[in-house]
């Protein structure tokens, strides 16, 4: 039972500083984050890439399309925040303060491009479409977002 409760005090302990920081990140982005010209970026970036698919996608494939979005939209919050968790990479100028994740990029940009992708040329190979999905969030995308120092990889 004493080592139980010792195990307790420490996580206790740990969620006590973990609370803290997180007031402290809050505290930093409401300082000098919010309505910033990267936090209008961002939320820029939320918004506008939907409006314009929603204009511009075939109407008789829409379920369709939401639900590819959405499976991508999961599997790019899992593994950001594992990558954010696991210190592999950070993000500045986050729309949402408490959240790890960059939300334009994990709830708009990737299932946006997934679901162009799927709604363009829909009888190419898929492989094919994976690597041109790849080598452009790869080697243009990722960059482009390091540059602006909106990401920055640890690891």
């Amino acid at each position: 039972m004493n080592n139980t409760q010792n195990v307790i005090n420490i996580i206790d302990e740990n969620i006590n500083q973990i609370e803290k920081l997180i007031q402290q990140k809050v505290d930093i982005w409401i300082e000098y984050v919010i309505f910033s010209p990267l936090w209008w970026f961002g939320v820029g970036l939320s918004i506008i890439p939907w409006i314009i698919w929603y204009f511009f996608h075939k109407k008789e494939s829409r379920d369709r399309l939401l639900y590819s979005g959405f499976i991508v939209m999961v599997i790019a919050i899992v593994l950001d925040v594992l990558g954010d968790q696991l210190a592999l990479w950070h993000y500045r100028f986050n729309v949402i303060p408490v959240l790890p994740t960059y939300i334009p990029w994990d709830l708009t940009l990737m299932p946006i491009t997934i679901m162009v992708l799927l709604q363009i040329k829909p009888n190419t190979r898929p492989i094919i479409k994976a690597i041109l999905f790849a080598l452009i969030t790869s080697y243009i995308a990722e960059p482009f977002f390091q540059w602006l120092k909106l990401y920055q990889p640890t690891n």
